[in-house]
């Protein structure tokens, strides 16, 4: 980081970031994905103040986020591409989650770095995980946040390991299916079950109909601490063991070896910080997520990762580099 300027514009960067979610929240980009429009009738339609609307609309042209000629604004191709909501590609789910819940988490990082203790719903007596299952819209913008965090990961899983090997997987907690979906479209000869808690099945067989994959994905109910793991060639885990602290990690990898057959594979996906705890910030900035956000979670290593699965009694196991800020590490039962 060079210099003063450069000090600023990392402690204010989170102007940016609000704006950023604030045009999620309100829809901007869902609105310009018809085409381009004045100023004033775009905030109009997104029900904005006169005395703020014209800086918020220059802002995003500002960040790169719209493009502005004539007095028109219309979406930068990413935004158009990944900020729609009626795009089947829409990322925003994890933003809005941003705007609603973590942005006023994060103002108590410094009360959840001196205490350990979560600063989430959990603050207030409970389980923040169940408190957001308990709530039908919270649940569905928590699955859509967790749509958008995997998706880059879940194209490259899909890229990166040889399918072609497998006929079938199940996806421990699945989520609404998005890895799942990635896979089965990428790979037409691939079958493949999601395992969640049940109150997730109809999120999921919602998203998977969106895509006309109901007869090549199927959803199996049941908590995979209290259960059995559904039995598959492959087992994914993806962005799980980073929720849950080192004891429960342990039994899930260790769930996840007795419910594979012989020759079967586990592939553990996560933000996983490089091993000199120097490079991947986003990484580590997701392991204070967890911080903030769990009792006991947090983001590792794959040297880590790579350890437990030993431990848990997989052979061959192997890193690899996804996407982004994401790797797998894989094991071999």
């Amino acid at each position: 980081m060079r210099g003063p300027q450069g000090i600023l514009r990392l402690g204010t960067s989170f102007w940016a970031s609000r704006v950023l979610l604030s045009a999620v929240e309100l829809g901007v980009f869902t609105e310009l994905a018809g085409g381009a429009l004045e100023g004033a009738t775009l905030a109009a339609r997104l029900g904005l103040h006169a005395r703020g609307a014209r800086d918020f609309l220059d802002a995003l042209v500002a960040l790169g986020l719209l493009r502005k000629k004539d007095g028109r604004y219309r979406n930068a191709p990413a935004c158009d591409a990944f900020l729609d909501r009626r795009k089947p590609a829409y990322l925003g789910g994890l933003l809005e989650m941003c705007g609603v819940r973590l942005f006023a988490h994060w103002a108590h990082l410094t009360e959840a770095l001196r205490s350990g203790q979560p600063q989430n719903e959990a603050k207030n007596g409970g389980e923040a995980f169940e408190q957001l299952y308990a709530d039908p819209q919270a649940l569905r913008t928590f699955l859509s946040a967790m749509t958008g965090a995997s998706m880059s990961a879940s194209r490259a899983l899909a890229a990166r390991f040889p399918w072609r090997r497998y006929r079938q997987f199940a996806d421990i907690g699945c989520a609404q299916g998005s890895t799942a979906v990635q896979l089965v479209k990428a790979h037409p000869h691939l079958q493949g079950l999601g395992f969640d808690l049940p109150v997730v099945q109809p999120l999921f067989e919602e998203y998977v109909s969106g895509f006309g994959l109901n007869g090549r994905l199927q959803f199996v109910g049941g908590d995979f601490f209290a259960a059995p793991l559904p039995s598959a060639e492959v087992l994914l885990m993806v962005q799980i063991l980073h929720d849950w602290d080192l004891d429960k990690k342990q039994l899930l990898l260790s769930k996840a070896h007795a419910a594979l057959p012989p020759g079967g594979t586990l592939i553990v996906v996560d933000a996983m910080i490089d091993d000199e705890r120097r490079r991947n910030a986003f990484a580590l900035l997701m392991s204070l997520n967890m911080l903030i956000e769990t009792s006991g979670g947090f983001d590792y290593s794959a040297a880590d990762c790579s350890s437990w699965l030993k431990r848990a009694g997989f052979r061959q196991v192997r890193r690899r580099a996804l996407a982004g800020p994401y790797s797998m590490v894989v094991g071999t039962r």
